[in-house]
């Protein structure tokens, strides 16, 4: 039998946690000292000042704001209040950490000009050095998976076996794969399942320093803290850690017709001078889907060029407005999601470094039965396998359509629409799966005809030319 991955409906509810599929690498430590950051006494100076500039705040506010332990910037603050820069309005507890700091007009000058240089503001940087060696310890605790593990991550899914057996070495392999099938039958969620199979939890920054240039990393939309899962009632001690640092579930990160070759570089912003990180440096460590494949703003051939090299050697190539080109770790499995066929999207050149290759196609009359059934239970519908017979009956043989595995989900969602709109509670009839296929699907036979213009009487045409 070919192989078929079906989505289910319930593919947004929470799947099975993988966590044992893959380690966590260790947390960043504490700094212990200004040295340990790897910033220099200017670059925090800078960042301290530019923080106090919004408005007065206690030592242990700026410390947090900034996620620096308030001991390592004390120095520094009472060093700009020799200088005239800071000064102290008050005080809301004991020790210069309670004490309500503020610019004075001399600081607020100074703010303006660091200012003019960049407007960053927030947590303090991490040096790119270390950045990197936090995505190689990552790449090193990686597990890998076994058959059973990933039969768990992809519980919430039907997905035959013999994807499964073509997903998870690619996944142990860590190596970028094409899904290609059908619209419809799944790829997208399969690749969505990929970052949830793959379990555990990596720790972002905030932002990375390159040689004085802030690029902000960690992306509240693309990026899935764990930060609040900490209980700060808890009697239990949490292991402390570098704060430059948030801790994140695996990212998934998926584009769409929207990619286009700007997104893969550094994005300058010549007002507030500073950089926002490509999406595939934001997806590292995690998934980097990009669904339709060949239907984006630019050709498939210039997009695939620009990942030739990190595809190959695993590291990518970025450039500074000045110029300036740095290497970044491009520890990320790719996935390509298309209806296209992948010969009609590349050359053999590329499609040899995309090892796995994985077809998509629609799901068989079984398959089709159990994702209707789970989308009936999803929805608390009564299921009984003669309604999946009367639309193949009546739906699908007359006009000759294949089964997709989107189907069963957006037909009951049609049919739950129309019971509520007439007021009766969601119950599955011929009649109503009638009245879903008419308006789901497109040349359907049991689509009613267009209603011919009705021809007015002569007399009200006189009337309106009156």
């Amino acid at each position: 039998m070919s192989a078929v991955a079906t989505a289910t409906a319930a593919h947004n509810a929470p799947a099975v946690e993988a966590a044992d599929c893959a380690a966590t690498a260790p947390a960043p430590p504490v700094p212990t000292s200004l040295q340990d950051t790897g910033l220099s006494v200017d670059q925090v100076e800078r960042l301290l000042i530019k923080t106090l500039y919004t408005g007065e705040a206690t030592g242990l506010v700026v410390a947090d704001r900034i996620r620096l332990p308030y001991g390592m910037l004390e120095p520094l603050i009472e060093r700009m209040r020799s200088e005239q820069l800071v000064e102290v309005r008050g005080t809301t507890g004991s020790g210069s950490a309670g004490y309500r700091y503020t610019l004075t007009d001399g600081g607020r000058d100074r703010a303006r000009q660091y200012f003019d240089a960049s407007q960053y503001v927030g947590p303090a940087p991490v040096p790119l050095a270390s950045y990197v060696a936090q995505m190689h310890a990552l790449s090193a605790a990686r597990g890998y998976l076994d058959r059973e593990r990933l039969r768990r991550g992809f519980s919430h899914l039907v997905v035959a076996d013999q994807i499964l057996e073509q997903i998870g070495p690619a996944l142990n392999a860590n190596k970028a794969m094409f899904l290609y099938g059908p619209p419809g039958n799944g790829k997208t969620v399969i690749a969505e399942g990929l970052g949830r199979t793959l379990g555990g939890d990596m720790y972002m920054p905030h932002a990375i320093d390159v040689d004085g240039h802030t690029i902000t990393m960690f992306d509240p939309i693309n990026h899935d803290s764990l930060e609040a899962d900490t209980d700060s009632s808890s009697i239990v001690a949490v292991a402390p850690r570098d704060r430059r640092w948030v801790r994140i579930r695996r990212p998934v990160v998926m584009v769409g017709g929207e990619l286009t070759l700007d997104m893969l570089d550094l994005a300058f912003n010549p007002l507030a001078k500073f950089y926002e990180a490509p999406i595939q440096l934001k997806a590292n460590g995690g998934v980097f889907l990009v669904d339709d494949f060949g239907r984006q703003r630019i050709s498939p051939q210039d997009l695939l060029n620009r990942w030739i090299v990190p595809l190959e050697s695993r590291v990518d190539y970025l450039t500074l407005h000045t110029g300036k080109k740095f290497q970044v770790p491009f520890d990320v499995l790719i996935v390509f999601a298309t209806n296209l066929q992948p010969e009609s999207l590349a050359d053999e050149a590329f499609l040899r470094r995309i090892p796995y290759k994985i077809p998509i196609v629609d799901p068989s009359v079984d398959q089709f039965t159990r994702i209707f059934e789970l989308n009936c239970r999803r929805r608390n519908l009564k299921f009984h396998q003669v309604m999946v017979a009367y639309l193949q009956r009546r739906h699908y043989h007359p006009a000759g359509r294949p089964l997709r595995s989107c189907h069963p989900r957006d037909l009951l969602d049609q049919v739950t629409a129309l019971c509520r709109y007439r007021g009766i509670e969601p119950v599955i009839t011929r009649e109503l799966l009638d009245a879903a296929c008419a308006s789901y699907f497109v040349g359907s036979a049991d689509t009613p005809p267009a209603a011919k213009p009705v021809s007015r009487p002569q007399a009200a045409r006189r009337m309106e030319v009156q």
